[in-house]
């Protein structure tokens, strides 16, 4: 068998056929918006978890801190693996927590003497050229003493690749950011 001779007319009509033919065009139109469309949403969707993560930080703090103010952590002579383990049962289901140097989840715990000042550095946010710059810390407080408890959480961020860069951490070409929590309070007699 022969195929068949193609002539310049029936390249015309074919072409007229095509050019008529929508049937493909939601196809292809989302093909153009598509990958545009999933940045955003997955952008949006990253964007919510991390402020989702902060305000569950954020309440375990000020939960956990409550022992301090209430003076029950220094009845019962709370170590601060104690007072650590104890914020971390508050977060768990959201945070990863270890006991080691390299834990993403950093508290710190300081008291200050009644009348003397918090000072800047201590309310500072504790990065420098995208590093962490927290250390863990724990101090016990007396009755009136004023105290002040962080933690900080180095938070993975996935969507950084897309051109949407809410990142202040780099280690490495790992981008994070960093989710802290404040309770400043003066302890109960």
């Amino acid at each position: 068998m022969r195929p068949p001779a193609t002539s310049l007319n029936a390249l015309n009509k074919a072409l007229r056929r095509f050019r008529r033919n929508r049937r493909g065009s939601a196809a292809v139109e989302f093909a153009f918006i598509a990958p545009l469309f999933f940045a955003l949403l997955f952008a949006i969707m990253e964007t919510a978890l991390m402020f989702f993560a902060s305000q569950i930080l954020e309440t375990g703090t000020h939960d956990s801190a409550r022992l301090l103010l209430t003076h029950q952590a220094q009845d019962a002579k709370m170590t601060q693996a104690q007072f650590s383990a104890d914020l971390c049962n508050r977060v768990k289901f959201l945070f990863t927590c270890d006991d080691s140097l390299a834990s993403p989840l950093i508290i710190s715990v300081k008291a200050y003497a009644p009348g003397v000042a918090i000072p800047a550095a201590d309310l500072a946010p504790p990065i420098v050229a995208g590093s962490l710059t927290a250390t863990p810390a724990y101090q016990l407080s007396k009755p009136g003493d004023t105290v002040l408890v962080r933690a900080f959480y180095k938070w993975p961020l996935f969507v950084t690749g897309l051109g949407y860069d809410i990142a202040n951490l780099v280690s490495g070409s790992t981008k994070m950011r960093l989710v802290a929590a404040t309770a400043a309070f003066r302890v109960e007699p």
